[in-house]
């Protein structure tokens, strides 16, 4: 019976796992860079094309009655989590896709060369036919 720590190990050397864990690193990597293009790219000029408002600024302070703090909401930065949201969405979707075709163009090669007989497989075909023939008279 394998350990406990031996089974694990194994399951944590396969390459899924380690596929995985880099995926996860590279996505949160990607993750800061569309944050950073949103927020310091993006943002700025929708706000300046609103009217230099700052959207990450834009909140709603609702009173919660006498002596109590305020509650906001801030319902800017919500805004800018979104297009963040919908940018890396859009680039997943973009690389998925791409992923896919390469993936259908290469299992359409395989298929084809496949499918097509060699000079050495015709000439076994036609020996095999012969002696089929040779056995029938």
């Amino acid at each position: 019976m394998k350990s406990f720590f031996k089974e694990f190990k194994e399951f944590a050397m396969k390459g899924n796992v380690i596929d995985l864990a880099v995926a996860v690193i590279i996505g949160g990597a990607f993750g800061k860079i569309v944050t950073s293009l949103v927020a310091d790219v993006i943002m700025p000029l929708v706000g300046l094309l609103l009217g230099k408002i700052n959207i990450a600024e834009l909140a709603l302070t609702v009173s919660s009655g006498a002596g109590a703090e305020p509650v906001v909401i801030k319902y800017g930065l919500f805004l800018q989590n979104v297009i963040d949201f919908l940018i890396i969405a859009f680039c997943i979707f973009v690389a998925v896709r791409i992923l896919n075709k390469l993936k259908r163009n290469k299992l359409e090669e395989v298929t084809e060369a496949v499918e097509e007989d060699t000079k050495d497989q015709k000439l076994l075909m036609e020996i095999r036919d012969l002696l089929k023939e040779k056995e029938k008279i």
